[in-house]
This record gives C-alpha cells, structure tokens and sequence, in this order.
C-alpha cells in the first residue's frame, strides 16, 4: 500500500497537471489537505472514515483564524471540497479509501450582495478627475471592471495587446482555464485609450504600476484604488473589485439581459451562481406586488 504522503503529492500534480488548476488553487488545496493530514495522523488511504470525517469535521466548526473567529462555514467547506477532491483522485487509481461522495458539504447562508445606487456608481466612475497618467490609469480600471465584469485576477493578468480596440472585445482565460469573450463599452474603450496613450514605457501590462521601471498591477493594488475612490465619491459601503462584478451583473438582468447570458459573460460553470442575482433585478415584482396584493381587503 502506497503511502498517503506520496498519493496526496500526486494529487497535486494531478491538479496541476491534468486538470489545469491555477498555482493558487493548488496552494489552497495543499493547505486545506495538510490541515486534514496533520489532525488526521494516518498512513494508510484505508485509515479514512466516518468517524475521522465526523471529528475533523468537529475540528473545523471549533478551529478559529488568525484574528480568533470560528472559521464560516463557507470556510469550513472549502477544506471539505478539497478532501472530497483528494478521496475523488484515489477512486480513480483504484485506491481503497473513503467514498467521497458521503462528504456532505455545510449548509451555509444565502450570499448577500450589497449593491449601490446608481448615482454613486456615477460618482465612482467620475472620481479619477486629473489627467495625470494614475487618474487615467485608474479611470481606465474602473471602466473596465464595470463594463466586463471580469475577476480582479483576470484584470491584472491582461496585456496592451489583448485589447481589440476596432471589434470592443477580447478573450480572457478564467477559472478552470476556460476562455470567454468579454466586451468593452464606448466609455471604458476612450478610457483605456487615453490611458495608453499616456504611457511611454514598455511594459507588456495593460494595467502597470507608476514606478521607474514599471510591472504588473497586483490584485492587492486594484483593491486598494477602488477603496480610494469608493472614500472620494463619498461610498460609505464596503466596495472592492467582485463588489464591481456583482454591479455589472446586476446592471444587465435589470437591463432586460437573460441570466444564461450573464452566466456566460461572468464565466459561471454554474447558472446556480449567477442566481443569486436574480432577487435584487426583477423590476417587475415591486409593480406585481403593488396591483394584485391585498386586493380583497376592503380599504377603510
């Protein structure tokens, strides 16, 4: 019998390998099944049952995070997915183990999506003012968070010559390395133009840092323009990179879009994701409630 350390070492591989997994998604998995190595204490893939499965699950509901908060449930599921994912891998090479499929994930609580108006939106996008090439740098990423509802990830990882300025789309590799094609508005297509034409250095990024050799915007560095510019246009709500992403999806269902477009512009391999949309975009319920509500009641 092979040892776990030595199939648990494959299994990233594998994911890496085989599945196409990002480098980040594969730390992540590393962290989550060394937590469930270190608290499990085994040696052989057989070692894994009911009983080890209830008391790591006990673990996580108890175990608390760097700042000494119970880990979310959400949280608590990502360490499960990951097992699942591993206990997967080993029925595949007919390895004697665990049945992933007994793994049943933690009920959690229905996302929120805290959305602002569209006048603050307005004041968001018109915040970078000067002409200086941060404000026309940061204007540009604003126009094109909100325009394609990309992650703040796929952002940062965009090129100058990724942009078809002519057609007013590009492709853009995503989650699972699935491509899709995402679009520019006029504005943010004048926006990013500008932008370029400011720039007299060399870098390959679209997006790049205002340093004497400049490189590549980090996701870190996006979060923090947008926090600046949320604070300058007077947003006291929390808003960051996804935060714009769930305001483009929102935006087009209010438009009149269907939601198996949207899920296809987002990059959703679930229409169940792009779902949790759909209670703060139907325009038409306030108006039904209104008309056919209570109307028996008799009005004094």
């Amino acid at each position: 019998m092979r040892a776990i350390k030595d199939l648990f070492k494959e299994y990233l591989e594998y994911l890496e390998i085989e599945k196409g997994r990002s480098l980040l998604t594969i730390r992540n998995y590393k962290r989550y099944l060394s937590d469930f190595f270190d608290f499990a204490k085994i040696e052989n893939p057989k070692d894994i049952g009911d009983d080890l499965v209830r008391k790591f699950r006990l673990y996580l509901n108890r175990k608390k995070d760097k700042n000494g908060k119970e880990l979310k449930r959400k949280t608590q599921n990502y360490y499960l997915i990951a097992l699942r994912g591993f206990l997967k891998f080993l029925a595949k090479k007919n390895v004697a183990s665990y049945s992933a499929e007994k793994i049943e994930l933690a009920k959690t609580e229905s996302r929120e999506i805290e959305i602002i108006s569209d006048d603050e939106l307005e004041r968001l996008l018109s915040a970078p003012e000067k002409d200086s090439l941060k404000s026309l740098r940061d204007k540009a990423i604003l126009e094109t968070l909100f325009s394609t509802g990309l992650r703040v990830s796929e952002l940062c990882g965009l090129n100058r010559e990724n942009i078809d300025f002519k057609r007013g789309e590009f492709s853009v590799r995503g989650k699972g390395d699935k491509i899709r094609l995402v679009f520019l508005s006029e504005t943010a297509k004048e926006a990013i133009k500008k932008y370029l034409d400011k720039r007299t250095d060399i870098e390959e990024a679209l997006f790049a840092n205002l340093n004497k050799n400049p490189s590549r915007l980090v996701s870190r560095s996006i979060e923090r323009i947008i926090k600046f510019y949320a604070a300058k246009a007077g947003i006291s709500k929390k808003l960051t990179p996804h935060g714009l992403r769930h305001i483009f999806a929102t935006d087009l269902l209010r438009g009149g879009a269907d939601l198996r477009s949207v899920q296809t512009m987002l990059g959703h391999s679930s229409i169940s994701t792009t779902q949790i949309y759909t209670h703060i975009t139907n325009p038409q319920l306030k108006q039904i409630h209104q008309t056919f509500h209570a109307k028996r009641r008799k009005k004094k």
